[in-house]
């Protein structure tokens, strides 16, 4: 399950903007932004950021937590 942060940075990252891009955005410096890129990759059994786009539009640790 990705965190809130992590969910940010993933569909920012899926819809092609740079690590730098994502930071500037999020208030993050790029490399915090790789730091995370670097966990979700392997939790969400990918390898790329085309991937990261297709696990997210099938859902893939895209659903927000039950906050109910």
């Amino acid at each position: 399950m990705l965190t809130v942060q992590e969910r940010q940075i993933a569909q920012l990252a899926a819809t092609g903007l740079t690590n730098k891009e994502i930071g500037a955005k999020l208030f993050l410096s790029p490399r915090t932004v790789s730091s995370h890129l670097y966990r979700i990759f392997p939790e969400l059994g990918i390898t790329s950021r085309a991937a990261l786009r297709d696990a997210l539009d099938a859902g893939t640790g895209a659903a927000p937590p039950d906050e109910g």
